[in-house]
């Protein structure tokens, strides 16, 4: 199917920061109308149109809903950064300013950042650390690790990716772990993956423990297996979910789960 895009990008905001204006927009992909209704579009920057957004319905993986508009921003220059949220997030007044603040430290201190996100996780082992300041599924997550930091994963509930830095989300990786994939990918690229503290709440249904939908199992084993693949050099990395120690990892958290 072809996605289908709603309400298009056709100016951005312009949020200054310390170093200077920045642009944003964003973008989501829709599966749930009326959780995108009743979350990420009633958003006070969404709603006012201070953060100019497109929702895409259709996609068949995040990359199918991100990558047309990322090239379009990258081509008409519309927009600095490319801002992903799950349709399901919802963004506090002020939210774009704080992003914005967060994302001008980072840049201070690491010219280089390629992707930032508001959730991760650096380091594996005993050197892991959280990283990030969130509501998730009514519980705060305010990690004790000093924002703005590196991370080596990102939380797929909202990130953005530099415009120009040629960065895409890969098709094969589903709906899961493209947020790692994008800090594995600005690391190979010689630039770095950043976590920034700004706030938002994550509403998602999916449980946050076990038993999982065999449906859910079934998706994050297929995607889990292809990030395993093109990362297996990479190996061990630890996700906010899940620590890939070595191909097969993921399958087998997954099958420990019962």
């Amino acid at each position: 199917m072809k996605p289908d895009h709603v309400q298009p990008i056709t100016q951005t905001a312009m949020s200054t920061g310390p170093a200077g204006p920045v642009r944003l927009a964003l973008v989501c992909a829709v599966s749930r109308p009326d959780v995108l209704d009743q979350r990420l579009a009633v958003s006070p920057c969404l709603r006012t149109g201070q953060l100019p957004w497109q929702a895409v319905r259709g996609a068949r993986s995040a990359a199918d809903a991100f990558n047309p508009v990322m090239e379009a921003a990258e081509r008409e220059r519309t927009a600095d950064w490319l801002v992903w949220a799950h349709q399901d997030v919802f963004l506090p007044d002020g939210w774009d300013q704080a992003f914005v603040d967060g994302l001008q430290v980072a840049l201070a201190r690491w010219p280089n950042a390629m992707v930032a996100g508001v959730y991760g996780v650096r380091g594996h082992g005993s050197q892991a650390q959280r990283c990030g300041h969130v509501l998730d599924r009514g519980h705060v997550l305010r990690e004790r690790t000093t924002l703005p930091c590196l991370a080596d994963s990102l939380d797929e509930l909202l990130l953005a990716v530099r415009v120009g830095s040629q960065m895409r989300m890969d098709a094969t990786l589903g709906f899961d772990f493209y947020g790692t994939d994008l800090a594995l990918q600005a690391q190979a690229d010689g630039g770095v993956a950043v976590v920034v503290d700004a706030y938002c709440e994550h509403w998602s249904d999916t449980p946050s423990q076990p038993p999982l939908p065999a449906s859910l199992k079934a998706r994050l084993a297929h995607s889990g297996q292809a990030f395993e693949r093109k990362w297996a050099h990479r190996l061990p990395v630890l996700t906010p979910c899940f620590d890939v120690q070595e191909p097969g990892s993921v399958t087998k958290i997954l099958h420990g789960m019962g």
